[in-house]
């Protein structure tokens, strides 16, 4: 984002829905009732929203049927099945679901493409094996590791991950502390899976391993959920009913370099990482030192420690320690807050909504009991060099 672009467009309102892990109403239907309240929540009427954007990726390894509105809703879906006439539809289809779906709405807003645009995620979690391996024969460049069990996302993030304990002296107790921040975050939110269910380290550590050293609770639970997002321009968001966050700025991850499919080298996710939050800072004029909130991706685990390293929150390969010494701690004093939204491990399978809902509802001031005094904030999505960041503000920068 330029700075020409920056502090131009705002969120205005928000809608969640309950997460389930298995909803009893379809996905579609949860969708248009989340869409409406979102609408309603910003002070707006169904006629006047112009733009919808989305990502409709199902993330499961499992071969599942892509059906719309039921284990997907487009963007085109949402529009149509609200009634809605907009002039700007567009779904995202690339590196950081959510990241790069609000990059769209913030372009579609300053080019006047649209006035109001819904940018909205729905996550279905399909009945049966969620990442089973459906191949039977195996052809192009996955003949070398899906035979060798390298296929899915377990293996994908268990290299790394290894990787990190043994470069790093690492130890799955200094994870312990990741899982359960998340979880006691989560816990205390009304529409989390977890809500009312935090976790010891003593029953993070109990859990068996599903890919060494990945266990299940390293993994965010997959859910049927829904949340939208009301962007508006920066003028017009002044006559709204809630304070606007505005964009302050984005970054999305360059194309990793070609490896062999799932494989992803830790030097590759902290380097691609590094030139991801460079892009950020040059884009926005800020630096991690003006960021009071920042919400890491936690997908995965490890992705927590990765992220923290290239936002420069701490050194490279000093992540572990500075979490097992309670350096994100959203309850002490002086901590970085990195998962007070609770975060995937802490709410269920999102995609990034948990990270881009707390940096919106901190800094409307619209967190209740939660609240914190933050002024500038940074939603993290998916991994560090294949996903994206987006810094928000509440005031213009």
């Amino acid at each position: 984002m330029s700075v020409s672009m920056r502090s131009r467009v705002a969120v205005v309102g928000y809608a969640h829905s309950t997460i389930e892990r298995r909803a009893k109403r379809a996905l579609g239907a949860v969708a248009v009732d989340t869409a409406r309240a979102a609408i309603a929540d910003a002070g707006l009427s169904l006629q006047v929203v112009d733009g919808f954007v989305g990502s409709a990726m199902l993330p499961s390894a499992g071969g599942h049927q892509l059906v719309d509105g039921v284990t997907i809703v487009s963007p085109t879906w949402l529009a149509r099945s609200l009634g809605a006439t907009p002039a700007y539809v567009a779904g995202f289809d690339g590196i950081g679901q959510l990241s790069g779906s609000v990059g769209m709405a913030v372009n579609a807003l300053i080019s006047g493409a649209a006035d109001y645009v819904v940018v909205h995620r729905a996550l279905h979690n399909p009945a049966g094996s969620y990442h089973g391996n459906p191949m039977r024969d195996i052809r192009g460049a996955a003949q070398w590791s899906a035979p060798q069990g390298l296929f899915g996302p377990l293996a994908m993030i268990a290299l790394p991950y290894n990787e990190y304990l043994l470069r790093f002296g690492a130890r799955r107790e200094s994870m312990a502390a990741v899982v359960t921040e998340a979880r006691k975050n989560g816990a205390r939110l009304p529409w989390s899976y977890w809500r009312g269910r935090p976790l010891t380290t003593t029953e993070y550590l109990a859990e068996p391993q599903l890919v060494d050293p990945v266990c299940r609770l390293d993994c965010d639970i997959p859910v049927d959920g829904v949340a939208a997002f009301v962007l508006t321009t920066a003028e017009r968001a002044r006559d709204l009913p809630h304070p606007p966050v505005y964009v302050a700025g984005y970054a999305s991850s360059a194309p990793p370099p070609r490896r062999l499919p799932m494989h992803w080298p830790l030097d590759d996710i902290l380097d691609g990482g590094a030139h991801t939050a460079a892009r950020l800072w040059r884009g926005t004029g800020l630096s991690i030192k003006d960021v009071d909130l920042p919400q890491v991706y936690d997908g995965f685990s490890p992705l927590v420690w990765f992220w923290l390293e290239v936002l420069g929150i701490c050194p490279v390969g000093e992540a572990h320690r500075f979490v097992e010494a309670g350096g994100i701690d959203a309850d002490r004093p002086g901590a970085v807050p990195a998962l007070s939204g609770g975060g995937a491990l802490g709410n269920g399978r999102m995609h990034g909504v948990p990270q881009m809902l707390e940096c919106y509802l901190q800094l409307s001031r619209r967190a209740g009991e939660r609240q914190r005094d933050a002024s500038i904030a940074l939603a993290c999505q998916a991994a560090p060099h294949f996903g994206g960041v987006v810094a928000y503000s509440s005031e213009p920068l």
